[in-house]
């Protein structure tokens, strides 16, 4: 990369339990298709690569192969940063910070999980900002309030400019506030949504955080010198990262620094952070009620419903927000959105698996849902992508009985190999090494059959595997 130029960085933490249940900890809302069966994170990367093709990302060894699909999908040239544990967007970021070359880059830092349809808006605001970035100048960006939120950080801008540019030196930082703040702050003009998203120089944010928040600076510098390539995933060590102070960026280094300025942005912007916020990104009928997928509604006003599976009907009910999956359902009063996090917790320590764990589970190959399970056997449909190709493995507690549904599969089976199209099938022993398949350019489907004593995804032995993980 030439220097002085844009390197976009995308921040892909997040758990995004506000969204459940169509968002959970192993799926979280960044990666779920919510809009034009596009993920925030897609869209993301979308939005980005018109400024620089070549992406960064920074985000967990438990959703590496989520966020690497997302760049494949978006036509991105991308290399991952991998967090063996979250520690919070400061270390984030300067582990982003380190693995660029040039001290003169801007490095731009953006949420993998924010809408904002207008692309050229977005690019139009981050080159207005670069004069100041390039001046050294630690730049965030803020939204023009459409609304009294508590639900934002702010930012107070000062009347004052930085020369020579359409950037506004920072007064000041605001918690989130409680509602009479927060119309207090909407009728200041000077008052602004914090969006997260930051752009500046590697040599002024290095500088910054030597002076501002060394700490961090000197965990983060000894464990990036344990780095390590694996294709286009970098990784470090654990011991070494879980022990930089978690904290975010704003709190360890722009509410400190005398050099921070922050661009204003009047376009369309979400966070997404709540049901609320999603419903608003869906058109009303004529009675208010915003509808995805197969709901219906008689005699309502001012719901939300989300049905992609199954017919959901709403009768004679009001300001609900109604969200349907495959193996969860949520119904709540608007006015109560912002409490799915503590119900999140609630299922948690009562040990409901749905809490953190979807029905479909991605994979790098592919994914697979879990259709039926009972007393020794379950049932899975399996789709590969096309080129994708399981781990060579064993099972020590189940037996296992493929169905091909959907176009053909490549077995390997003990000593053979053997093609299969739709409507054949194959038995897989216990104790048996196997490996599926998919060598051709259209999706393969098969259903599977598990039976034995143990179901669990622990009981695999693998012996080859093309993702890191044998």
């Amino acid at each position: 990369m030439a220097s002085g130029t844009i390197q976009p960085v995308i921040l892909c933490g997040g758990s995004g339990t506000r969204l459940w249940p169509l968002s959970r900890k192993a799926f979280p809302k960044q990666f779920v298709p919510l809009i034009n069966n596009k993920s925030l994170l897609q869209l993301t990367f979308e939005r980005v690569k018109q400024l620089n093709p070549s992406v960064l990302t920074v985000s967990s060894e438990e959703h590496r192969f989520l966020v690497d699909d997302a760049a494949q999908q978006a036509e991105v040239n991308a290399v991952h940063l991998l967090e063996p544990v979250a520690r919070n967007t400061a270390a984030a970021i300067l582990y982003a910070a380190l693995y660029v070359k040039h001290d003169e880059d801007l490095l731009l830092f953006c949420p993998a999980d924010h809408h904002i349809p207008d692309h050229l808006a977005f690019s139009k605001m981050i080159s207005e900002a670069k004069h100041a970035a390039q001046a050294g100048y630690l730049v965030t960006f803020g939204v023009v309030p459409t609304e009294p939120s508590t639900a934002y950080g702010y930012i107070q801008a000062s009347e004052e400019k930085v020369p020579h540019s359409t950037v506004n030196f920072v007064k000041g930082f605001i918690e989130k506030p409680n509602l009479t703040r927060a119309i207090e702050l909407l009728s200041n003009p000077h008052c602004l949504w914090n969006a997260g998203i930051f752009l500046m120089r590697k040599d002024a944010l290095i500088q910054a955080c030597a002076r501002y928040a060394p700490d961090i600076l000197a965990a983060v510098n000894k464990a990036y010198l344990t780095q390590q390539t694996d294709q286009h995933f970098v990784r470090v060590s654990q011991a070494e990262y879980q022990t930089i102070p978690s904290h975010p960026i704003d709190t360890a280094l722009f509410e400190k620094a005398d050099n921070v300025a922050v661009m204003p942005f009047s376009g369309v912007w979400s966070d997404v952070g709540s049901w609320n916020a999603l419903a608003q990104l869906t058109e009303p009928d004529n009675q208010g009620n915003r509808l995805e997928g197969q709901a219906h509604v008689l005699d309502s006003q001012n719901n939300y419903i989300y049905a992609q599976h199954r017919p959901v009907v709403a009768l004679g009910v009001t300001d609900l927000i109604i969200v349907d999956t495959q193996d969860a359902l949520l119904v709540t009063h608007k006015d109560q959105v912002e409490k799915v996090k503590q119900v999140v917790s609630h299922l948690q320590e009562a040990e409901v698996p749905e809490a953190l764990q979807h029905r479909r589970v991605p994979r790098p190959w592919g994914e697979f849902d879990s259709v039926d399970r009972g007393e020794r056997f379950q049932v899975k449909r399996i789709t590969v992508k096309p080129g994708g190709r399981l781990s060579l493995q064993m099972h020590h507690h189940r037996a296992e009985h493929w169905v091909v549904v959907k176009g053909t599969a490549t077995v390997t089976r003990d000593e053979d190999i053997l093609t299969l199209s739709e409507n054949q099938s194959i038995y897989i022993p216990l104790g048996i090494k196997h490996r599926l398949e998919n060598l051709t350019t259209e999706p393969l489907e098969i259903i599977e059959v598990q039976s034995g004593g143990y179901l669990g995804e622990d009981d695999i032995v693998r012996f080859d595997d093309g993702y890191g993980r044998s």
